[in-house]
């Protein structure tokens, strides 16, 4: 088996084991299953992966788990964007403002990953998309922020990938108006009932580091509400890539 053919199964057991929903631990049939590989070609890969820390196994069930390493790892990138200094106290001094749900999205090649979520304990309906999950770029106020504010060819290339040719033109209506107006907007895109709001981080040259959103349930939603949180996301988003050396 060569190298790569190694590191895709290694990558395709994480995968299974980081967005498996319904257990967080998994037994090596049940991996053999999802990985569709042979329990055999399984117990030698899943020995490498261990040493690497990549998965851990429960000595009492045996069952496979995800490993610790992906923590230190995200911790360590979490580090290198000035989040803890720079971004999660303007998140927090956000979420104080609108006692809203509070998210910060970060741009991997066609999808966003949200790698933080911030819950208001004054809010009893709750608008819950899970740390960690993964979205296409072309849906939500937070990706259509982030594209709208990407260069051309580089918006090009993932909606190229996303979109068939004929919902192209729709798509870049709608992110033309979204960098005109500085701020994305969504209604019931991902979830009935809800709505989001999402301003980009840019970074020093511009570049698209990110975006903070917030997500509320549009039930009874006034049009001041509705200009309050756009203001107040606005600001922040300012606030942050500020922090970060953007200078409009």
């Amino acid at each position: 088996m060569s190298s790569l053919q190694s590191i895709d199964r290694a990558m395709n057991v994480v995968k299974v084991l980081a967005s498996n929903s319904t257990e967080s631990w998994l037994s090596i049939t049940e991996l053999s299953k999802k990985c569709e590989l042979p329990v055999s070609s399984m117990h030698r890969l899943l020995k490498a992966m261990i040493r690497h820390e990549m998965i851990q196994q429960d000595e009492r069930t045996k069952l496979y788990g995800i490993g610790n390493i992906w923590l230190e790892y995200g911790l360590q990138v979490y580090d290198t964007m000035d989040y803890v200094s720079k971004i999660r106290p303007e998140l927090e001094r956000l979420i104080h403002e609108v006692e809203e749900n509070v998210y910060l999205s970060k741009p991997i090649g066609t999808e966003s990953l949200i790698i933080e979520r911030i819950d208001s304990d004054k809010n009893s309906i709750r608008v819950y998309d899970q740390l960690g999950m993964r979205i296409p770029m072309h849906i939500g106020a937070a990706n259509k922020v982030m594209l709208a504010y990407m260069p051309d060819k580089q918006a090009e290339e993932i909606i190229g990938e996303l979109l068939p040719e004929q919902d192209r033109p729709g798509l870049w209506k709608t992110l033309k108006e979204t960098k005109t107006m500085g701020y994305g907007i969504s209604h019931a895109e991902r979830t009935e009932g809800t709505s989001s709001v999402a301003v980009p981080i840019l970074s020093h040259f511009g570049k698209v580091e990110g975006a903070v959103s917030i997500g509320f349930v549009n039930f009874n939603l006034t049009d001041s509400r509705l200009e309050f949180l756009i203001e107040k996301v606005v600001e922040t988003g300012k606030k942050i890539s500020a922090k970060l050396g953007y200078h409009s």
